[in-house]
Order: C-alpha cells, then structure tokens, then sequence
C-alpha cells in the first residue's frame, strides 16, 4: 500500500473518531471563521459533506440565507461540474447531488474537501482527481475544508492543483499569497 493510500486510510480512521461534543465545537468554530472570511464575497462552489467531513450543511444554509448564489458538485463522469443549490437527488458515491443545469460562469470561492493538507497546500483527496481536473482551469480561490489534525506532512504530486488556504477549528492557513482577499 502506497504513503498515499495509508494516510488516507489513517485520516479516515482519525475523523471517524472525532465526532461528539469535540466535534460539534470544531463544526461550530469553523461556520464563524468561514462566515467571517468570506463574508465579501458573492458566489460559493461547495462540497456537500457527508459522513466524517467537516460540516457544510451549516455553511450552505447560512451562505443561502444571505442571498449569496452556492453551487454543489455533480458527478458526471470523470468530471464534477457546478449546480445551483436547490433539489438535490443521491448521485455518486451516496453524495446528495443537485438536479438542474449546471453553471459555466466563474465563482469566487471554491470550497474542497479533503482528507490530508500539507505546509504547501497540497492536498489529499479520495482519489478521483475531481476536484484537481475542476481546478486546473477555474479562477477562483481554492478554500480547503476540515479538522486541525488533518494538517500532515506529505510530498504533494506533480498534477496536484495547491490550495489557496485552509480553514479549521484553528483558524486559517495561507499557501497563497491571499492574505487581503479574506476577513482576519
């Protein structure tokens, strides 16, 4: 088994376990920073979390009441594309994934989940590529998502698309230089 592979398996096992009180706290934390930074902008590409992932549910529904335009990701084929938030319907993976045309416009902050992030930006995923093939040619700041202990030491790969940031319980790591472009 690849680095890779056992240090998703070990982040996996890691999030599985954090869960109660501890975890309401760092989902809790995470909405009020995330809120915070990002409260300048408009249009949100972001995941729909499900199982162990850092919450998102909070997010959207906070993002949607101010009037700001979200979009989730749907699977089609090797590709996810950006949908406006609204029905949604179990797609891939067991994911709740919108219905509706998908959007080809830009938006401003793409919100990624993950399971690994290094000092660098570089970021494990599951293993499809999705989200790398999504960014390769989108302009918009790329937001890592998820708990402190998710922050390891790992050689990123050469088709890797580094993230902008990453927000936790913590507070938020830059590997961009977008320091003036979020709230601190």
């Amino acid at each position: 088994m690849s680095d890779k592979c056992q240090l998703r398996e070990k982040l996996k096992i890691k999030r599985r376990y954090f869960q109660g009180v501890r975890r309401e706290i760092a989902d809790a934390e995470i909405l009020n920073c995330f809120l915070k930074a990002f409260s300048a902008y408009d249009s949100f590409f972001i995941y729909n979390s499900f199982g162990t992932e850092a919450d998102t549910q909070n997010i959207i529904r906070e993002l949607v009441k101010a009037g700001k335009k979200v979009y989730l990701p749907r699977v089609e084929g090797d590709n996810i594309t950006a949908v406006p938030y609204g029905d949604t319907e179990t797609g891939a993976f067991g994911i709740r994934e919108p219905v509706g045309q998908a959007f080809t416009g830009e938006i401003q902050v793409t919100v990624i989940p993950l399971l690994a992030v290094n000092l660098s930006g570089a970021r494990i995923g599951y293993g499809k590529g999705y989200y790398d093939r999504y960014l390769k040619n989108a302009r918009t700041l790329k937001v890592g998502l998820g708990y402190g202990f998710q922050q390891e030491e790992f050689e990123g790969e050469a088709h890797d698309i580094p993230l902008d940031l990453f927000l936790c319980e913590k507070g938020i790591s830059f590997y961009a230089d977008v320091r003036g472009a979020v709230e601190l």
